[in-house]
């Protein structure tokens, strides 16, 4: 049967309090299986929509760097990215190139087009921009022409060309859809949007996954962004230091991760320090039940 989040919560917290000796040493992350293949994740990752859509310059790329060797160093490897998003792809390949990390990186990239020949040539271009031979994780992005490039990517996947494959979108109104395809067809992720302003994910899209035995990677742990501006000027809650956050940013990727489902959560930045504060949400305890039902009354809406 699949772990109820209340029951989840009691076991992390036994868990996790052996753990919380390294956790405030700043020590790795958490990791997440992988329920498809049995691998660990962290459970922190990087998104580069926007963040990584940079130019060639050393004074754009540096930064950049050292977000992902932060990410590295500290138990992380999912590094996803997009054809849509710009030069990202390419700036991310570049970087994981320069540091020497392929083999540490978990590289997520999407197929976004229609028709199964500009699929192909997208994933191709992909690859190269990586530079590598294999993708970890290619994902249908927003579900776009989903059905023509599952069969694609079932052929990648024979073929060795991908690891893992998935379907991604970043609104609620195609929850609906990600479920039906979630239960029609077999993905070994899915990556939703869900966050303590934003928890559609939680009627069914999450149970659904975990029924499945699908992994979850969620974009916008922050909401969107407006969330993140409303409480900045704020004072962090005293209840923070329950769960050894010690900034907004921590708070809202604590929530995200306190769900039993969620395998990663991949919040986009481009500064290091960012990176670092990202990295300790990941490890400590995550908030009990007692203490969700507090941070919804308070910052959900």
């Amino acid at each position: 049967m699949p772990l109820t989040r209340s029951a989840f919560l009691q076991l992390a917290g036994t868990s996790l309090l052996g753990r919380s000796v390294f956790a405030q040493a700043g020590t790795l992350m958490h990791k997440r299986k992988v329920p498809s293949t049995g691998e660990m994740l962290g459970v922190v990752g990087l998104g580069t929509w926007q963040t990584f859509d940079v130019g060639s310059a050393p004074a754009e790329r540096a930064p950049l760097a050292d977000v992902v060797r932060a990410l590295l160093d500290g138990g992380g490897s999912v590094i996803d990215s997009s054809p849509m998003y710009g030069r990202s792809e390419g700036v991310a390949g570049d970087v994981i190139q320069s540091l020497g990390a392929r083999d540490r990186t978990f590289i997520a990239t999407k197929v976004w087009t229609s028709g199964r020949a500009a699929g192909i040539a997208q994933m191709e271009q992909s690859l190269k921009l990586f530079h590598t031979d294999r993708i970890d994780l290619m994902q249908i992005h927003n579900l776009l022409d989903w059905q023509v490039h599952l069969e694609t990517l079932r052929a990648w996947k024979k073929e060795g060309r991908i690891r893992l494959l998935g379907v991604t979108h970043y609104t609620e109104s195609a929850h609906d859809q990600l479920e039906a395809v979630l239960k029609r067809e077999t993905f070994d992720f899915v990556q939703i949007n869900y966050a303590i302003d934003d928890r559609g994910a939680e009627r069914r899209l999450l149970k659904t996954a975990a029924d499945k035995g699908v992994a979850v990677l969620v974009n916008r742990p922050f909401g969107g962004g407006g969330l993140m501006r409303k409480l900045s000027g704020r004072p962090l809650p005293a209840w923070a230091r329950d769960i050894g956050c010690t900034s907004w940013a921590q708070i809202l990727l604590k929530f995200v991760l306190a769900h039993p489902a969620i395998t990663c959560a991949i919040p986009g930045t481009s500064k290091p320090e960012h990176m670092r504060e990202n990295i300790q949400a990941g490890t400590g305890e995550y908030p009990d039940a007692g203490l969700l039902k507090k941070m919804i009354a308070e910052l959900g809406g």
